[in-house]
């Protein structure tokens, strides 16, 4: 073993000297396959990369034919090749032609070797090419050999990726990390944004790859592994986990990653092949990378993104920079791109210079996506493997719209998106046009538009849009982006300001919504088989009443003399609500007795999000001050499918038939007992589904303010008359229909109803 890495050490040097040469990128590239081949014992040495169109070109060989040189192609998972670039993962063959996946080239004259050995060139986890030695004899490669190839291969990575091959490629064959990449995502915030990356947690450039002393270099990784797991044990001791943005149990986890001797060992033992202690930290989590990106099971996904941290956090350590980024650096057009991010560490972010955000997770209805469309920052998540394909600099473009990322687009895909954003001002000024135009139909029916709101941000756009009210105030969201528990003067100061801001116009607080995917970073996290069906909202309320009747209480002295709205969420029996009531009516009391003003009125309402209430909306409508309808939830339980599960999330349609007899039931019984509803979940902001809904008697909506253009745009073309009757005929007659979009799209492009 000691003398294959020492053989290793003495190649890399070799190596070194290549790359230092003065001399053209092919001859570089036909010297490095020659050593290694010398090296390694093989009778061939082959060389393939990465293009854009997915497919991986012959870029130098030794012992095959050199004249297939840059004429040999694979197509994606075509050959043994292939098949090492999509599995990313080494493959060593004792007789390679037998292989099921082997494909015969004859312009390359391989057919006379029978072993092989190929590892992926990787960086980032990203697979760049290919690395393959082979030779005539049938033998079986050692660990060691293989182990070799992989760390020459990392050599190469960095070189590609430097651009140092860029020259050799073919029009409309461009190859490395600065390949134009289209990427689909989820539309977290609309909009589009064009501008440069900005890495959240930057990437550790590593310049120095080769060691001169590995017996130093391991000095070094060990002395930087005591080092963090110092400073990761003091955070934790300290207590302070949430003033630096992470949450304890994930510095747990780094906790136990960071003393796990394994993780040490393989470090150890690629430092002695010849690397430096930092290129050793990249090249084994880029290994770890590339195997855990094609795994299935989300836990060890979420291991990677624990394993990520630490190695960025221990790569810093070794080349002495802070974590974070330097906000003063940022440039004016700036896409931050993160692998997830808290909606604290997005509003430490200035503003003014932020045009997009890129992440590796969240779905749209994470609170960072609230927090972004709040901004008004067009935002695209699940985009996989962003933060090692997107390098700081980088041009991106993000269409929230679409949830697309383009990252470093051609000219025409640029040009194409800046028409589009200005295409999209162009609407922008048309919608600010109608902000002093009624929301009135144009048959006369009047329509209530409010916004949702849930930090002071929001509350400028209640002015700029001419909205009618605040329909959801999340109050979660004060809670979310906190240091600490707010106090309930801290509570009633923001509601208190919010009123203020609101100057008169209604506004709807919604208690505290957290549990299932709103975690509280100070709060101990609750495991659960379905958290989306578990100990959330409401139901935490009830079970920690101090909870409750601190946010209450600042709610209710927020609202001395004036008119107070609050909403309970996810109630999911008309007895609930009463406790809930009896707990607002004793804080009330107890205001009143302490000689506090209370509030010139006092409605309690309930959101309806969960099934069952359906079955008590008779009792519900009789108690309760008023409904708001919370169409993500309620679709979601009501189909029993994750809105956060890609499999399921678009199989069932909201505009389907039950779904839109379930929202009718609510709006008619709210109407027979003259109980005011309003929707405020995603569906009351897009143009079509609000049409839905009006169509079925819903009168006020509540959504995000750059929705309220686009749906009174909608409004005004629209005859509810001809709708009503449309809708009435479509429902009577729609059994069996998976969706009625189909029809109400055709509906409003028959009377030009802009949806």
């Amino acid at each position: 073993m000691r003398g294959a890495l020492g053989g290793s050490g003495v190649l890399l040097r070799r190596l070194r000297e290549v790359m230092a040469a003065s001399i053209s990128p092919q001859e570089r590239l036909d010297r490095l396959v020659v050593l290694i081949a010398a090296n390694l014992v093989a009778e061939v040495c082959s060389v393939y990369v990465l293009r854009e169109d997915g497919s991986l070109e012959l870029y130098a060989t030794e012992g095959l034919n050199r004249e297939a040189v840059h004429l040999t192609t694979m197509r994606a998972g075509e050959g043994l090749v292939g098949l090492i670039a999509r599995e990313a993962e080494p493959l060593a063959l004792s007789d390679a032609q037998n292989h099921p996946a082997f494909s015969y080239r004859p312009e390359t004259g391989e057919e006379i070797y029978r072993s092989f050995l190929g590892v992926p060139i990787l960086r980032g986890g990203a697979v760049m090419g290919v690395l393959v030695i082979q030779n005539r004899a049938s033998r079986l490669y050692s660990d060691e050999e293989v182990e070799s190839l992989q760390t020459t291969a990392m050599i190469m990575a960095e070189m590609i990726a430097a651009g140092g091959l860029k020259s050799l490629a073919r029009p409309g064959a461009s190859i490395g990390l600065d390949r134009p990449i289209h990427s689909v995502g989820v539309s977290l915030a609309d909009g589009v944004g064009l501008g440069h990356a900005v890495l959240h947690e930057p990437r550790v450039a590593i310049t120095n790859l080769i060691a001169e002393n590995p017996a130093a270099e391991v000095q070094r990784l060990e002395a930087a592994i005591a080092e963090m797991r110092a400073s990761i044990d003091e955070l934790i001791e300290r207590g302070d986990v949430a003033h630096i943005g992470e949450h304890r149990e994930v510095l747990e986890t780094f906790r136990m990653f960071a003393h796990d001797q394994g993780w040490l060992r393989r470090m150890r033992e690629v430092v002695l092949t010849g690397l430096t202690a930092e290129a050793a930290v990249e090249r084994v989590q880029s290994d770890t990378r590339a195997k855990m990106l094609r795994q299935t099971d989300p836990y060890l996904r979420e291991r990677l993104h624990d394993l990520d941290d630490l190695a960025n956090r221990l790569l810093r350590t070794l080349v002495g920079k802070a974590n974070g980024v330097a906000r003063e650096e940022m440039p004016e057009n700036a896409i931050l791109i993160a692998r997830s991010m808290g909606p604290a560490a997005l509003l430490d972010y200035d503003r003014a210079r932020l045009r997009g955000l890129v992440l590796e997770e969240g779905g749209p209805t994470s609170h960072i996506a609230i927090v972004a469309r709040a901004l008004g920052i067009p935002a695209v998540g699940e985009i996989v493997n962003a933060t090692a394909l997107i390098q700081s600099g980088d041009a991106v473009i993000v269409d929230g719209q679409a949830g697309e990322v383009q990252i470093r687009p051609q000219p025409d895909v640029e040009n194409a998106y800046k028409d589009k954003a200005r295409l999209r001002a162009r609407k922008q000024e048309q919608y600010r046009k109608l902000k002093s135009q009624p929301a009135v139909t144009r048959d006369g029916v009047p329509i209530v538009l409010q916004i949702n709101a849930g930090l002071l941000v929001d509350l400028p756009n209640l002015e700029a849009t001419a909205a009618a009210g605040i329909g959801l105030f999340r109050t979660e969201l004060q809670f979310m982006v906190a240091e600490h528990m707010p106090t309930t003067s801290e509570q009633q100061a923001l509601y208190t300001a919010v009123l203020d801001q609101a100057q008169g116009r209604p506004v709807t607080f919604r208690t505290l919504d957290i549990g299932g995917d709103k975690v509280l970073p100070y709060m101990e996290r609750v495991e659960e088989e379905n958290p989306a069906l578990g100990w959330r909202a409401i139901r935490i309320g009830l079970d920690k009443p101090r909870l409750l009747r601190a946010q209450i209480r600042a709610l209710l002295r927020a609202g001395s003399g004036r008119d107070m709205k609050i909403m309970l969420p996810m109630i999911a029996t008309v007895d609930e609500f009463l406790r809930a009531r009896t707990i607002v009516d004793r804080e009330q009391a107890m205001l009143a007795k302490q000689g506090h003003v209370p509030p010139l009125s006092l409605q309690l309402g309930v959101m309806v999000e969960v099934p069952s209430l359906l079955f008590e909306l008779p009792e519900i409508v009789r108690e309760a001050d008023f409904l708001s309808i919370g169409t993500n939830d309620l679709m979601q339980f009501l189909f029993a499918a994750d809105r956060e599960n890609k499999r399921v999330a678009d199989r069932f349609d909201p505009l389907g038939v039950g779904a839109l007899r379930a929202l009718r039931s609510i709006v008619e019984a709210a109407a027979d007992a003259n109980c005011p509803v309003t929707v405020c979940g995603e569906m009351g902001g897009k143009p079509l589904e609000t049409l839905a809904l009006i169509g079925l008697g819903y009168r006020a909506f509540s959504m995000s303010a750059a929705s309220i253009g686009p749906v009174k745009a909608m409004l005004r073309a629209l005859d509810v008359g001809k709708l009503t009757e449309r809708i009435d005929w479509m429902l009577a007659s729609g059994e069996g229909a998976a969706s009625l979009r189909p029809q109400l799209a055709a509906f409003a492009a028959e009377f030009k109803v802009p949806v």
